[in-house]
């Protein structure tokens, strides 16, 4: 399959974000989860690979139904030190990582709409490895050049399956920021990097000026912000992103429930608003759509909004 939108009739997915926004999917594992699968094991989505994949192309699915024009896939979780742990060796990881791409392909083959599709190869944080919680704290006592050298192979494998973007989420510092810049030069596949924040900062301290700082002259992203966050700290963020780079911002924020990583459960109350979205857009925001706990109803109402100014 080419890696080049043009082949299949679509525009790439730079150019349909200069001609307005796009409505991202919602959380792939909660959707999941509602359709009745088990994720509380360390390899999360992405043990659906392997087991039940035709449950992850449906998934994608019922969001591209409900509005959304971009499919995130479930290659968060995916790495090759995950699925060793598991016994799965290289081949087969590196196999069931490039599958991620084409369940979203098969998902966006088989929906009924008449609008183009798109699909973004998911690559979580080293911290998304570990499953103990860490890529909301990030600082893991590894330099740049080690998370390069953890990120790079799987990126290259993620790449070779031709998404139309690969999507650097949740990312929680700048060290990690950085190596995931580095470790995407050559492979020929726009990106965006979106960091999970807390209020002003990343989630390990640093202000969002100097985070947002590192992508606004990297040829390879084109969409910089945020997601896996408060939905209340997505509108600054959005600004910050937009003042600092002149890029396209992405924001798909969490329900704004809290993930407790002892008890892998979350606690507290949807805050996701809607009427943000417009907030959102006027602020720069390009991509948008949600994450953990957000749903196909919820991206409804989001393409809703959206379909309005385009």
């Amino acid at each position: 399959m080419s890696s080049d939108p043009g082949t299949r009739g679509i525009p790439s997915l730079a150019e349909a974000l200069a001609a307005g926004p796009l409505v991202l999917d919602g959380g792939l594992s909660n959707q999941l989860a509602s359709a009745g699968h088990d994720l509380s094991d360390e390899l999360w989505s992405a043990r659906l690979l392997a087991e039940r994949p035709e449950a992850v192309t449906e998934a994608h699915l019922a969001y591209f139904a409900a509005g959304a024009d971009v499919a995130i896939t479930a290659s968060y979780q995916a790495t090759f030190e995950g699925f060793g742990r598991r016994g799965i060796d290289r081949p087969t990881a590196a196999r069931l990582m490039a599958s991620s791409v084409e369940l979203a392909r098969d998902a966006a083959r088989a929906a009924d709409v008449a609008r183009p599709l798109w699909v973004a190869a998911s690559a979580g944080p080293y911290g998304a490895m570990l499953a103990d919680g860490s890529e909301y704290r990030g600082r893991y006592g590894l330099s740049t050049a080690d998370l390069e050298r953890f990120h790079r192979p799987r990126l290259e494998v993620l790449a070779e399956a031709a998404p139309d973007v690969l999507a650097l989420e949740t990312v929680p510092d700048t060290v990690e920021a950085e190596a995931l810049l580095r470790a995407v030069r050559g492979l020929g596949v726009p990106v965006w990097l979106s960091y999970t924040v807390s209020g002003r900062h990343t989630r390990a301290g640093q202000p969002l000026e100097q985070a947002f700082r590192l992508a606004a002259d990297t040829d390879e992203v084109i969409a910089v912000g945020v997601n896996c966050c408060a939905p209340e700290d997505a509108l600054p963020a959005v600004h910050t992103a937009h003042r600092v780079t002149g890029k396209p911002v992405v924001v798909y924020p969490n329900s704004g429930e809290s993930w407790n990583a002892d008890t892998r459960t979350w606690d507290g109350r949807t805050t996701f608003d809607t009427g943000l979205v417009d907030a959102w857009r006027a602020a720069g925001a390009r991509l948008i759509g949600g994450c953990c706990r957000v749903g196909p109803e919820t991206i409804g109402a989001v393409a809703g909004r959206v379909a309005g100014v385009r």
